[in-house]
């Protein structure tokens, strides 16, 4: 059993770290890092509850650590973790700069530590559908492909104002690893980027909408999010030479995960028919229509090979890369976006 320490419990770490490794086995939520509170022992009884970090790291039987804190933290916490020798998994962003990422897969290193991007998108009912759609082929050659999280949020909620600090990089860099690291997967490494990064509510604080544009030779990828969308948009379109596919509607594993401490539905991720994606072909001068049946979604596939990784089993299902190359291409973005022109993507840098 991999005993695992959770840096903080709000959003993220109450909707989706807790209840996920409680429910992969071969994993135990044994202690949780809560400054004042006790919300996890509350949810998750017989649990240890530490004040500080370093009261979390002292305890020897920890083997796996989880940093689930607002954005500018990340990095910090996810050092000290490392520098006391121990594996650890970061919440997107791994950090808000390139630079510090690269620092974190320094620290890994020279520690011989597990250290991975919690990029559970990859695990998303919609995107292993359009997984498999590509691979089928049946839209044909791929010319723009439209990937958008929008919503209707025209005030912050009273637990999300953190994000609302220019420090936390705004929705950019809440929600635009989630699309980037998806396009990574899918295509690769783009050429070049352009984006526009933008504060569109009224009052002061961080971006709540982009568009970013990722150019590959003869493809078009374009990503996007804000808070002002009613109703919200598309959250895939894919236009290829056959046809064209639309799916609307988030994945219905974080609605679901809000509202237990552990999975137990054996049809998790499951998306209902009406809610599946639409793929249109042209055929002999007419359109043919029809529903594209879900893949269904399972979050726990990440952690149930980070458990494997640890146990020399199998890879990692994340790579610490990965969220360096998602870092670099938003940072790209916001470069793109100030000068109001295409950035060419040179990817020498890399770290590793």
């Amino acid at each position: 059993m991999i005993r695992v320490g959770l840096a903080g419990f709000g959003m993220a770490g109450r909707v989706f770290h807790g209840p996920l490794i409680s429910s992969v086995e071969g994993l135990e939520l044994a202690a949780v890092l809560e400054r004042t509170a006790n919300k996890a022992a509350d949810r998750y009884p017989g649990i240890t509850t530490y004040r500080t970090l370093e009261a979390m790291l002292a305890d020897s039987s920890l083997e796996l650590f989880v940093v689930a804190t607002p954005n500018a933290s990340h990095f910090e916490i996810a050092s000290r973790i490392l520098r006391a020798g121990r594996n650890v998994i970061v919440d997107k962003p791994m950090a808000v700069t390139s630079a510090e990422v690269a620092e974190l897969m320094r620290l890994a290193a020279a520690e011989k530590v597990l250290l991975a991007p919690f990029h559970n998108r990859r695990w998303d009912s919609d995107f292993q559908t359009v997984q498999r759609l590509l691979k089928d082929g049946l839209l044909g050659r791929l010319v723009s492909f439209t990937s958008r999280f929008d919503r209707w949020r025209p005030a912050q909620p009273a637990e999300r104002l953190w994000t609302e600090d220019a420090a936390s990089g705004g929705v950019l860099l809440n929600l635009g690893p989630h699309l980037a690291d998806q396009a990574l997967v899918l295509f690769g490494k783009p050429e070049a980027v352009s984006a526009e990064v933008l504060r569109e509510r009224d009052g002061q604080g961080a971006n709540d909408s982009f568009t970013v544009r990722l150019r590959y030779p003869g493809l078009m990828v374009t990503l996007g999010s804000n808070y002002l969308s009613l109703p919200a948009g598309a959250r895939f379109h894919l236009r290829g030479t056959r046809g064209n596919y639309w799916k609307f509607g988030l994945d219905p594993q974080e609605a679901a995960l809000n509202a237990i401490s552990r999975i137990e539905d054996p049809a998790w991720g499951h998306e209902p028919q009406a809610a599946w994606g639409v793929l249109h072909t042209g055929i002999d001068g007419g359109t043919v229509t029809q529903p594209v049946e879900a893949v269904p979604g399972d979050y726990r596939a990440y952690y149930a090979a980070i458990r494997d990784a640890l146990l020399g089993k199998g890879p990692l299902p994340v790579t610490a890369l990965d969220g360096w190359r998602v870092a670099r291409l938003l940072e790209w973005a916001v470069e793109s976006s100030a000068a109001h022109r295409e950035m060419v993507c040179d990817w020498r840098a890399e770290p590793g």
